[in-house]
């Protein structure tokens, strides 16, 4: 499933291009042809994710307009790899030239140096966030086929700092700047995020995202269980620190009785298993919480060392998210499709996969 810059085993996503470098990239391959492709659907996607929409985001400006170089013809993907890049027009690269041979605390700046012994500096070149309007593309394509089967996927933020959402009203979740899922807490929320950006901080939020009309069967023992792979594309997004699966860590405090999902012939009578069981999705709502931690980049002094081990002061002038959660929703919800989607393949082949989308 991971080829360090391609995710996927049928369904084939390969992202390129770094924060400020010229333009940004992804290849698509083993999307079935036939399907008719929404660009609109695409673009709300990827308009979801950009920065620039609020002051509780990056201000950088993009417009995240995309150009499909091949794989689309009439309208219709051909099978062949869909190729698309995303041009960088609002990169503003003097604003590191202060910390450029600098580690900041908390970012992937040293651990790339430490690898490669050569980095881009600029707004964390491949490291950066900016990277994942590629998955966002890609993750659209995926949706497009998920609908086919009748599977919709939802996300929101159900916790910022230390204010959490107890409830989950989907339907309010583009209505809300923070993305909550509560409408109780959001100006909560809101609040908290406004106050660090005060304060020159940063703060973490937890980003729940659902399978809904799922299917059983998808997912394959015992190193392609279903959670496993869900777990890692996770985690192969920038500031995630913990992925969990239906109730996760509360399960730990359950006893056996009062953690099983106890089942009759109408169906499973709860759902802390989150959808997935064995590996296997059982058919049930696929429920995922990954835990996103606050802001690295701060433009506040913070204690690091230099290229050359030297103590020395950092301070991030470049424009960052005080809680860069909220625009992590859509990249989550991505990252799921994509799994979705290649297990899909891999338990129907792709020739039941495009009856399906051209019977729809």
């Amino acid at each position: 499933m991971f080829h360090g810059n391609t995710f996927g085993t049928l369904f084939k996503t390969t992202t390129f291009g770094e924060s400020h470098g010229e333009a940004l990239g992804v290849i698509v391959d083993g999307c079935p042809s036939l399907l008719k492709l929404d660009l609109d659907k695409i673009r709300h996607e990827l308009n979801r994710r950009k920065p620039g929409q609020s002051k509780l985001v990056s201000p950088r400006k993009e417009d995240d307009e995309f150009e499909i170089l091949s794989g689309v013809f009439e309208g219709l993907t051909t099978g062949v790899p869909i190729a698309a890049i995303f041009r960088n027009i609002d990169a503003k690269s003097k604003d590191y030239s202060n910390i450029k041979d600098m580690f900041r605390p908390g970012h992937a700046d040293f651990t790339y140096f430490k690898k490669y012994e050569h980095r881009d500096y600029r707004g964390g070149g491949r490291s950066s966030a900016r990277e994942t309007i590629s998955r966002v593309f890609a993750g659209a394509i995926a949706r497009q086929i998920l609908e086919k089967f009748g599977i919709k996927i939802v996300g929101g933020l159900t916790q910022v700092g230390t204010i959490k959402a107890d409830k989950r009203v989907w339907e309010f979740v583009e209505d809300s700047p923070v993305r909550s899922t509560d409408p109780e807490v959001a100006e909560q929320m809101i609040s908290a995020i406004e106050e660090a950006r005060k304060n020159r901080d940063s703060v973490g939020g937890i980003v729940e995202v659902r399978a809904l009309g799922m299917v059983p069967g998808l997912g394959d023992p015992v190193f392609s269980r279903l959670d496993a792979l869900i777990a890692g594309a996770m985690f192969s997004m920038p500031a995630v620190k913990g992925v969990e699966i239906g109730d996760g860590f509360q399960l730990v405090s359950m006893l056996g009785s009062e953690s099983n999902d106890e089942m009759t012939n109408n169906g499973f009578k709860s759902n802390r298993h989150g959808g997935i069981l064995g590996g296997i999705s059982s058919g049930e709502e696929i429920v995922v919480k990954i835990a996103i931690k606050p802001t690295s980049s701060l433009p506040k002094e913070q204690d690091t060392i230099n290229i050359a081990g030297e103590n020395v002061i950092a301070v991030t002038k470049g424009r960052h998210d005080p809680c860069v959660a909220i625009r992590a929703v859509p990249i989550c919800e991505a990252m799921l499709s994509l799994v979705l989607v290649d297990r899909l393949i891999s338990q129907l082949g792709d020739e039941a996969v495009r009856n399906k989308i051209r019977a729809n």
